[in-house]
């Protein structure tokens, strides 16, 4: 098992550009979170995961693992459909990660000359995928690629930190992007406590955000 490498360095850089989250990193201490090294196989566990719960996607991941033993795009590309399907996806989710095989394969996406790549490019090359969406690229980004300076806006569990740890009632593209400039280059660090904050690793901490009436 491998985890998301980070160190003295990183920590030192956060808090002292934000004393704010400085303090919940002291509060929180280090954080030990699972990356996926081979991209493909994360990629594939990603589109598993869209739009189901944590246990089925783990379930049918499993699933999926012990049936082509290796998740790669060769062993996909053997793969019909109908066989994808028979792991317990959907018929829209097989196609996407048949795609994915597919371009590797052919040679229009190349995934090992992405580490070579600006983040930007990345996400570029990662959402021409069916079903990959930007947020999609970037966890794949953090959590595989472990790329050092990546901060979602599309993952609300980030606003939600960032509304908790700053008590904001919201998270505007414009107050975002503040943040992530003070917290590069090592914004995905920033990520992982602003998740953990969001989780509720310290109690007293409220989200600001207003009320929706009932």
């Amino acid at each position: 098992m491998a985890y998301f490498i980070y160190g003295e360095k990183e920590i030192n850089h956060l808090k002292a550009r934000d004393p704010v989250l400085g303090q919940a990193i002291d509060r929180i201490g280090m954080i030990k979170r699972e990356v996926h090294t081979e991209l493909f196989a994360a990629l594939v566990n990603s589109i598993v995961g869209q739009q189901i719960s944590t246990k089925a996607q783990v379930t049918v991941w499993n699933r999926m693992k012990e049936g082509l033993l290796e998740v790669t795009p060769q062993k996909v590309g053997q793969c019909t459909k109908e066989e994808l399907q028979s792991f317990g996806i959907s018929f829209r989710k097989a196609a996407y990660i048949k795609t994915a095989a597919e371009r590797v394969l052919n040679g229009s996406l190349d995934l090992r000359g992405l580490s070579e790549a600006e983040d930007e490019q990345v996400k570029q090359e990662l959402t021409k995928l069916p079903g990959v969406g930007v947020w999609t690229a970037e966890m794949l980004m953090t959590f595989s690629m472990q790329r050092p300076d990546i901060v979602s806006y599309s993952d609300l569990a980030i606003q939600r930190g960032m509304r908790m740890l700053y008590h904001h009632r919201a998270i505007t593209p414009k107050l975002f992007q503040k943040y992530a400039r003070r917290y590069s280059p090592c914004g995905t660090v920033a990520s992982l406590y602003l998740w953990a904050v969001a989780g509720g690793a310290i109690p007293e901490m409220k989200d600001y955000a207003p009320k929706k009436k009932k």
